[in-house]
């Protein structure tokens, strides 16, 4: 097979070799790899994942079946001179035209698209002739027009599958200005499913090294950081993918100071404490806490923290959990750095239970790492104690 002429997708090549998978493994954090990389990477002495940098307390290997069965597939109907090639590729030029048609109505193009989004769900295989279609770029396209909400939604379920398998280049779209201002609108007047959506494309943008700069022009519209922001506020279903989407947006420094302005740090504070109460999800809430450890090297930052009254407290909240120990370590770091410099961080950390929380910790089946960390801010609130007497 012609590899080379046809374009491996985006799926099917191990992120560290960038050569087509042979036999794709898949690692606790769920990024898949060819065995043989990733154990090279191991063997290293690296114990995190290449694509998350996240630190790996479960380094297994699980074979990827489906993934292996999907390139199998792939590379035999992939080939111009297969019997299958034609048949399979001619309809979903079709459906391509259908879609692009002036004349074709709304109801008609729903339809379409709702016969895309079988293909993608029943039949995997099928979705790289979708892209080698274009099939991508025009839904982006599609979506920067006056649409019916429902239209918008199933569009952006299929854009949001095909990315996984394809480039994100195409996504830099999205950099001229009347795109933009269409993607800020769209965040704005959606539907709940919608501002779900778009956080995911957001997470997608800033996790790509093709869409640098697109992931800075985010971090810079002051709109969509205000409505972002104000969308983890409300508390809702939705304000999990937002969390994300702000988690993402931080791996950029600049895109950090923008968000601390615009009030991630209460935002974050609000949902950590409401996590327990409103029964929101766990994983949020330990992301939120690993997005304020990752903006604590920040002064306004750390002052946010410290002026906020329940944000402290929040903090606290992270250090011991019942149910499991995510977020320890983020919360630990966090602690470390303000108490270590603020007087009213520490008489906050102390009123909010900091002392009985951190003895349970050590007293629980945690890591040493995080045990040696609940040593370290024992040990400075006790030296600033008695440097304070």
């Amino acid at each position: 097979m012609k590899e080379d002429q046809m374009g491996i997708p985006h799926l099917f090549r191990c992120p560290i070799s960038l050569d087509l998978l042979s036999d794709p493994v898949t690692l606790s954090t769920g990024q898949t790899y060819d065995r043989s990389s990733i154990e090279n990477w191991f063997a290293y002495g690296n114990l995190t994942c290449p694509v998350t940098m996240q630190k790996l307390h479960d380094p297994s290997l699980v074979p990827n079946h489906n993934l292996r069965h999907f390139i199998q597939q792939w590379r035999q109907m992939a080939q111009p001179f297969h019997p299958d090639y034609s048949t399979t590729i001619d309809p979903l030029f079709c459906m391509n035209r259908g879609l692009e048609s002036p004349q074709a109505t709304s109801q008609e193009k729903l339809q379409i698209l709702q016969k895309i989004r079988v293909l993608i769900d029943e039949a995997p295989c099928k979705i790289p002739f979708l892209l080698q279609t274009g099939l991508l770029p025009l839904l982006l396209q599609l979506l920067f027009g006056k649409l019916d909400p429902g239209f918008t939604e199933e569009l952006l379920y299929c854009i949001l599958k095909l990315m996984s398998f394809d480039e994100f280049g195409c996504l830099n779209m999205l950099k001229e200005e009347s795109k933009m201002e269409s993607f800020v609108v769209l965040f704005e007047n959606g539907t709940a499913m919608i501002k779900q959506s778009l956080c995911h494309l957001v997470g997608a943008i800033s996790a790509s090294s093709e869409t640098t700069e697109l992931c800075e022009m985010i971090g810079k519209d002051r709109r969509f950081l205000h409505r972002l922001v104000d969308l983890i506020h409300q508390n809702s279903e939705t304000s999990k993918a937002g969390i994300e989407a702000v988690s993402a947006l931080c791996f950029l420094e600049s895109n950090r100071e923008e968000l601390v302005r615009h009030g991630l740090i209460n935002g974050l504070v609000t949902y950590i404490l409401n996590s327990e109460t409103k029964k929101r999800s766990s994983a949020a809430a330990v992301t939120a806490m690993a997005t304020i450890e990752q903006v604590m090297g920040m002064e306004k930052a750390k002052e946010a923290l410290i002026k906020d009254p329940q944000g402290v407290k929040a903090v606290v909240k992270m250090v011991f959990r019942v149910s499991d120990h995510e977020g320890s370590e983020s919360a630990l770091n966090s602690l470390i750095t303000v108490c270590c410099e603020s007087l009213q961080a520490r008489e906050n950390a102390i009123a909010a239970g900091v002392l009985s929380q951190l003895l349970l910790l050590l007293q629980s089946q945690c890591s040493c790492r995080i045990k040696t960390k609940a040593t370290v801010l024992l040990k400075l609130l006790r030296s600033k104690w008695d440097e304070e007497q």
